[in-house]
């Protein structure tokens, strides 16, 4: 079957969101005068990477609200540094704002979708929140790429790896799961979901040397290879 749509993931996919957190975090701890609390400046990225990575997934699970994950890291960081957090929002939105001035795309994202542009629909399923991941689309100049074709978790109500996401995506395209590639960045929740959903899967690990197919799933080390991937016919099994 013909792959007339793909939908893609944002964060690590589209747009480098672990290069441009550290750099928020980074300008953000020095403009607090908190950076030299930390052992080194790659300790203060770990340590507000971890806080994402235990404190987000609360947000997918809705145990937390999008702002509420905010809130918890902002809090949990905070009383490692043993500072008296009198308004974590207010804190945490003067991270966002130097954060949001450093967004960037990868270098192959705005070929690729050039190349896509006119014959294949294009669209995206996240797990976050629209009006965050809209705003990350629009400040690199790629929203234009996918319309109203934006799907997120926040507002959908359910996030991947729940196939029901999957399928409402190819629902924004007008195209069956058959028809649809999906690509991402995480091995688990973008590619295992997507083939499970029954969407041509492709991970994008830009770590990988070469194109080849893991459990069903087509590997690709650059965005530039996934047309020619998927044009010699790598499918999931």
């Amino acid at each position: 079957m013909m792959i007339r749509g793909i939908l893609f993931d944002i964060d690590d996919t589209l747009i480098d969101y672990s290069a441009t957190a550290r750099i928020g975090i980074l300008r953000h701890l020095e403009a607090e005068g908190l950076l030299e609390r930390f052992d080194s400046p790659d300790a203060a990225v770990a340590l507000w990477r971890e806080l994402e990575e235990q404190e987000y997934p609360r947000f997918l699970a809705g145990e937390l609200t999008f702002k509420g994950q905010q809130m918890v890291r902002t809090e949990r960081l905070l009383a490692y540094l043993g500072v008296a957090v009198t308004d974590p929002e207010s804190w945490f939105a003067r991270y966002a704002a130097r954060r949001d001035t450093a967004w960037s795309a990868f270098p192959d994202v705005a070929p690729a979708l050039s190349e896509l542009a006119g014959t294949t629909a294009l669209g995206v399923v996240s797990n976050s929140s629209r009006d965050h991941q809209l705003g990350k689309l629009q400040a690199v100049g790629l929203a234009a790429h996918f319309g109203e074709a934006v799907l997120c978790s926040s507002e959908f109500g359910v996030a991947k790896p729940d196939p029901s996401i999957f399928h409402a995506g190819c629902e924004l395209l007008g195209l069956p799961p058959e028809q649809v590639a999906y690509v991402g960045d995480r091995f688990d929740i973008d590619g295992i979901g997507a083939r499970d959903a029954g969407l041509h899967a492709f991970w994008l690990n830009r770590a990988a040397d070469r194109v080849e197919v893991l459990d069903g799933v087509t590997v690709i080390p650059s965005l530039a290879r996934l047309r020619a991937a998927y044009a010699a016919g790598s499918r999931p099994a």
